[in-house]
């Protein structure tokens, strides 16, 4: 089982590491969902997993639009914090759009995994905002997409485990679902034996009840 660990402070970094996390993903206010982090802090989570071989993926999402369909002032904003995060040395992007009739936007997706790449591409939370989500893990796949981060829909993992079961199911190894909602160490092990999930993505403190 990989355990994703999301941070977005160096206190946090330290405790992630720490507490066994397998790969990183780096934000800033978390409060907020998580915007792009600064540099300091991605800097600073690169040096510190370096040497642990602990991947580490930037989320990039330059402002709380909870809705994720950025205007287009936005999307060149977030066209710009990709190029960065990218050239600092990051591994994997993180990030999602949408469409305003709750589908995932294709071509804007498209555009920012081109981008992306080298890197490894997660497809954040806006995902449980789609209306079908067997039929958008679809668009996902055929836009090489490596992962969704997600809940099934529900306010935690937990709660949305018949989703995501049929979403393993679906993705059959051509996208890696990664569960994430209300993720601790007490019921880690039920989300990821009754999901089917070889990923969890939780943030710290991970260890606390």
């Amino acid at each position: 089982m990989l355990l994703e660990v999301c941070i977005d402070t160096p206190e946090g970094l330290e405790r992630a590491l720490a507490s066994g996390a397998r790969r990183l993903e780096v934000c800033s206010r978390l409060d907020l969902g998580g915007l792009t982090p600064t540099h300091s802090l991605l800097d600073e989570a690169l040096e510190a997993a370096r040497p642990l071989a602990v991947p580490v993926h930037a989320m990039v999402r330059s402002r709380a639009n909870t809705r994720y369909q950025p205007d287009r002032a936005e999307f060149a904003e977030l066209c710009t914090d990709l190029m960065r995060v990218r050239a600092q040395g990051a591994q994997g992007a993180v990030f999602g759009l949408l469409t305003e009739d709750g589908r995932v936007d294709r071509e804007r997706t498209r555009e920012l995994v081109h981008r992306a790449r080298p890197l490894s591409v997660t497809f954040h939370r806006a995902f449980d905002q789609v209306r079908d989500p067997l039929a958008e893990l679809e668009v996902l796949i055929s836009l090489g997409v490596e992962r969704v981060l997600t809940s099934g829909g529900a306010p935690t993992a937990l709660e949305g485990l018949s989703v995501l079961r049929q979403l393993v199911r679906a993705a059959r190894g051509r996208i890696g679902i990664l569960p994430g909602g209300g993720v601790r160490a007490h019921n880690a092990q039920e989300i990821a034996r009754e999901s089917g999930a070889l990923e969890l993505h939780g943030s710290v403190p991970f260890q606390a009840e």
